[in-house]
């Protein structure tokens, strides 16, 4: 079994009527859902509202893959928090930062960068895969269109990644590089641009397979229990 975190900081959905209408058990209870319909995984959630803003050691050291989605809210994430994620990481955890967690502490932890981006209010978004070999793509349509979704648009400053599955076109001519793989020590990283709160990708059957994918190539059955920095072994 695969243990999946699906942590979100939920918010708006307790402050925005049309966010709650969109995801009634948050967007985390919508994510949670489907990839409970695979055998292979083991689904909890966790919110920031939750002690230990829901990633408690206990938790956290359980986690094969973490799932993270985040907006409003970033700057409320412990930064002891965002170095314990960190090392988990790079200690094999897989991690999955969805839409808005671009801005994230962890994400741009992760990638070292600004993770800034262009962006303008909902339109309609052409998803292209640019890498269907990738086990990330597996049973999913070379192309497909989400009528409602939020622009995001280059430049995306993010390294360059190790991988990129999907890139995305919106009708505005702007383009994404909106499936990303990143390799941080023993863990990956997988960036997926859709998601916007009041948009509804999590109910797109394409957008649900994607996640669950990189959920398996995400995970690690060889999770170290942590990161001895080099630098504090003592010199013979």
């Amino acid at each position: 079994m695969i243990n999946v975190t699906v942590w979100h900081e939920y918010v708006h959905e307790k402050n925005d009527s049309d966010t709650a209408k969109m995801y009634p058990k948050g967007i985390h209870g919508c994510i949670a859902d489907f990839l409970s319909k695979d055998p292979e995984l083991n689904v909890r959630t966790s919110t920031l509202d939750m002690p230990n803003q829901g990633l408690p050691d206990e938790v956290l050291n359980n986690t094969d893959v973490l799932t993270w989605w985040g907006h409003a809210a970033h700057q409320a994430v412990d930064d002891a928090l965002v170095e314990k994620i960190k090392n988990r990481v790079l200690c094999g955890m897989g991690l999955i930062v969805l839409h808005s967690g671009h801005y994230s502490k962890i994400f741009k932890a992760l990638m070292g960068t600004s993770c800034s981006l262009r962006w303008r209010d909902a339109t309609r978004e052409h998803i292209w895969c640019v890498n269907p070999s990738h086990p990330i793509a597996k049973g999913v349509p070379e192309d497909f269109k989400l009528e409602s979704e939020e622009m995001y648009g280059e430049f995306f400053d993010i390294p360059k990644p190790d991988d990129i599955v999907y890139l995305g076109w919106f009708n505005g001519g702007e383009v994404f590089r909106t499936g990303c793989v990143f390799n941080r020590g023993r863990g990956k990283v997988f960036y997926l641009q859709p998601g916007h709160e009041t948009n509804g990708a999590y109910h797109n059957e394409n957008i649900q397979k994607i996640i669950s994918n990189a959920v398996k190539f995400l995970y690690n059955d060889d999770i170290i229990p942590e990161i001895v920095c080099p630098c504090t072994e003592p010199v013979e």
